[in-house]
C-alpha cells in the first residue's frame, strides 16, 4: 500500500483556473485532491463540477446549503474553509495510506517532495510550506507567471525600502498575499488544519518541520484581470479576515465592487487600486536577483500522481458518503491563538524577523 499526499481546498473560480489548479498540484507531488465548490448553484460552478466529475485524482464536493451544510452554512468564508478541511482530515484518519494532508487555496500549488516528506521524523506531525508569490503585472507574458518572490531577509528588504520599491522593510510590505505559508498534517495524528497553521487536538499550534524542498506557489494576483476577478469573488463570499496591512485595500475593493457604478468607472478605479497597491516592479526585482523561476506544469519537472488502489478508492468513497450526511459544525478547527510550544514561538520570531 503506497502512501498518498493529499490536499483540501474550498474554491469558487472559473473552469480554466480550476483546471490549471488541479493539473499544477497533481504535477507537483500531490496524489489526490478534495475540492469543495463554495457556490455550487452558480452556472459556472456547475460547469466546474462537470469538469471534475469522474476525475481519478479528485474528490469534488458541491457544498449546497441543504445537502452539505444542512441549512447551517457559516456566513464567513474562512469558517467554511476550516470546517471543510477539518472534515476531510476526519474522513482520512482511519486510512493508513493517507500520509499527509495539506490545506491550500484555489490560487495555490503545493510543491511536495516525496523524499523530503519521508524524512520527517516519525514524532513530528506537521510540516510547513513557505510561500513563493507570483509576481504581479497588469498584462504578463504567457498564460501563467513563471517568476516568483520568496521571503527575503532584512538586508534585501532594507535595500528595497531605500530604493522606494516597498514602504517598509518587511515581508508583509513586499508580499501582496500572505507570508505565513501553508501547513500539512498527518491525518492519523488527529491534528487539525487552519488556513495556514497546524494545531494539536487541544488547540495548541504545532511545531512544523521545515525543508527547502517544500513550498507553496501562490498566484495571488498574477495579472490585472485576475486581481479584479479575485476581489469581485471575495466581495461576494461573505466576511473574511485579512492582515492589518491589507485590510484597508480589502475594504476599498469591497466598496468599489459593491457600489452601483458604471462598468467603465468601476474598471478605471479598480485598475488604479491595483497600480497603487499590487503591481510589482519586476524589472528591478529581476536585476537584483530576487526572483525564483517555477513552472509547475512543465513536462521536464512534472511528476505523475499516484492513483488509489480500487479497493481503497471504494472505501474512501464509502466514508465520504457516510460522513457527508452529518452536521459539519463539529469539524470546525479553531484558529484563535493558543499557548505556543517553545519551538513554535521561535519559528514565529524568525518569521517576524523576516518581516
Amino acid at each position: 500500500m503506497r502512501p498518498m499526499l493529499l490536499t483540501v481546498s474550498t474554491v469558487k473560480d472559473s473552469v480554466d483556473n480550476v483546471a490549471f489548479f488541479v493539473a499544477a498540484n497533481l504535477a507537483s507531488g500531490v496524489d489526490h485532491m478534495f475540492v469543495f465548490l463554495d457556490a455550487p448553484a452558480e452556472p459556472e460552478q456547475r460547469d466546474v463540477a462537470a469538469s471534475l466529475a469522474g476525475h481519478p485524482h479528485v474528490t469534488c464536493i458541491p457544498t449546497t446549503r441543504r445537502d452539505w451544510w444542512r441549512e447551517e452554512r457559516p456566513h464567513g468564508l474562512n469558517v467554511r474553509q476550516r470546517t471543510n478541511a477539518g472534515w476531510v482530515r476526519s474522513v482520512l484518519e482511519p486510512f493508513t495510506w493517507a500520509e499527509w494532508l495539506f490545506h491550500v487555496d484555489g490560487d495555490e500549488v503545493a510543491c511536495l517532495d516525496r523524499a523530503a516528506l519521508a524524512a520527517v521524523p516519525p514524532g513530528v506531525d506537521a510540516v510547513w510550506l513557505p510561500p513563493w508569490e507570483a509576481v504581479s503585472e497588469w498584462q504578463p507574458d504567457g498564460d501563467r507567471p513563471r517568476r516568483f518572490k520568496r521571503l527575503l531577509d532584512e538586508a534585501d528588504l532594507t535595500l528595497l525600502q531605500v530604493l522606494g520599491r516597498i514602504p517598509e522593510a518587511t515581508n508583509q510590505a513586499y508580499f501582496h498575499g500572505h507570508v505565513m505559508g501553508k501547513s500539512g498534517v498527518r491525518p492519523a495524528s488527529g491534528s487539525g488544519l487552519t488556513l495556514h497553521d497546524a494545531v494539536a487536538p487541544d488547540g495548541t499550534r504545532l511545531e512544523r518541520h521545515e525543508d527547502p524542498r517544500l513550498k507553496v506557489l501562490h498566484y495571488d494576483a498574477p495579472s490585472g484581470e485576475e486581481f479584479v476577478r479575485k476581489w469581485t469573488a471575495l466581495a461576494q463570499a461573505g466576511p473574511a479576515r485579512y492582515r492589518a496591512s491589507r485590510a484597508p485595500v480589502a475594504k476599498a475593493l469591497r466598496t468599489l465592487v459593491g457600489r452601483d457604478l458604471p462598468d467603465d468607472v468601476r474598471a478605471k478605479y479598480l485598475r488604479e487600486v491595483y497600480e497603487a497597491t499590487t503591481r510589482d516592479d519586476v524589472e528591478t526585482l529581476g536585476e537584483l536577483g530576487l526572483l525564483e523561476g517555477a513552472d509547475p506544469t512543465a513536462p521536464a519537472t512534472a511528476v505523475a500522481p499516484r492513483r488509489l488502489e480500487p479497493a481503497d478508492a471504494e472505501r474512501l468513497a464509502a466514508r465520504v458518503a457516510e460522513l457527508s450526511d452529518v452536521p459539519k459544525g463539529p469539524y470546525l478547527v479553531d484558529d484563535k491563538p493558543a499557548e505556543q510550544p517553545a519551538g513554535r514561538r521561535e519559528q514565529l520570531r524568525r518569521l517576524a524577523r523576516r518581516g
